[in-house]
């Protein structure tokens, strides 16, 4: 199963553009959060990595929607890994 997740720092952003996309590419379940990159608390992604299952995919529109910094994006796909959870990057073309 292909799991989604989009972020956006603002309220003022608007999360459509990724959302289309993850639908786009298959996503059963889409996650989301609005929170500043730099925030460690995001509920959104919390709750798609409880979701995901072994041999699931969890989906990103970019590495930067999922990552607070190169350290904590490497955390967070290693411990996909560990899980055999696929990771995914949608780089918004088709």
């Amino acid at each position: 199963m292909k799991i989604g997740y989009a972020r956006v720092s603002t309220t003022d952003q608007n999360s459509e553009l990724q959302l289309d996309a993850l639908k786009k590419v298959g996503c059963e379940k889409i996650y989301t959060d609005t929170v500043s990159g730099a925030t460690a608390d995001r509920p959104g992604l919390q709750e798609a990595l409880d979701y995901t299952r072994k041999g699931d995919c969890l989906v990103v529109w970019r590495l930067d929607r999922l990552g607070r910094s190169l350290k904590h994006l490497i955390e967070v796909v290693e411990g996909l890994e560990k899980k055999r959870y696929w990771f995914c990057v949608f780089t918004g073309r088709f």
